[in-house]
Formats: C-alpha cells, structure tokens, sequence
C-alpha cells in the first residue's frame, strides 16, 4: 500500500469511528432511516430497490464491496434472508460491521473479507448479486 492510499484507509478509518457516535447516528437514522454508522448516503428505500433488483432472498449469496460498516449489505442480509459478503480495505468500518453482524443475528450468514475490490480472493462467479452504494463517489 503505497502513502496516499494508507493515507485515505485512515481517514475512513477515522469517519467510521465517527460514526458510531450517538448524535451522527441520530442523524443517519433522520436522514437514511439507519443508524450503522455509514459513509455511505443511500437511503432506506434506495436499499429496498436494491432488494428487488436483485431478486434477494433466502439461498442468494451478496457480495457488497466498500461495505464499511456494513449498510447497506447487513440491512438487506436482515430484510430478504439473503447471505452477505463484506469487503471493504479499511479494517475499523468491518470490525464495526462485525459487530453489528453479531447484534442483528447474522453471523451465519454474513463474511468479512478485507480486501481491495480489484484484488478480490473469489473464484469467478461464487455471488448472485454485487452492489457497491458510493463506492465509486
């Protein structure tokens, strides 16, 4: 990892602690109608879309890259009984999805992988469906 990327793991590093404080995710819950302690901007009912694009359910396995935190991955694991992925570089925004994994009872069917999206450790074809919420911002 050369200087410059290091330098903008850290700083999503440090928005993800951030986050996790009581007034931004009051915010996050007025504003997205969640409160994982995002940087992500995509709102409840832009998660439920993507829910229905991509036909999630029971039995389809989801690969959400720059997850962070884990919204909106988790929320649509939570909501159509889906299996997620993580993947994201900076490690505190997947410990914090970890966690929340856990509280929300997903452990069995959520992963972390922490991992550029070009240099991913999966055989071709392994998900049914991809998102990416602001990764590309």
């Amino acid at each position: 990892m050369d200087d410059a990327e290091r330098t903008t793991v850290e700083e999503f590093d440090r928005h993800h602690r951030l986050g996790r404080a009581p007034a931004r995710r009051r915010v996050e819950q007025a504003v997205l109608g969640s409160d994982y302690g995002a940087t992500s901007y995509t709102t409840v009912n832009q998660a439920a879309e993507l829910a229905t694009r991509l036909q999630l359910g029971p039995g389809v396995s989801l690969l959400d890259l720059g997850a962070g935190s884990g919204w909106p991955g988790l929320h649509l694991a939570l909501v159509t009984g889906c299996r997620v992925v993580l993947a994201d570089r900076p490690g505190e925004g997947l410990r914090i999805a970890e966690q929340r994994a856990l509280e929300d009872g997903l452990a069995d069917r959520c992963g972390i992988v922490q991992s550029s999206g070009d240099l991913l450790p999966f055989r071709s074809e392994v998900f049914d469906a991809v998102t990416h919420t602001d990764v590309l911002c």
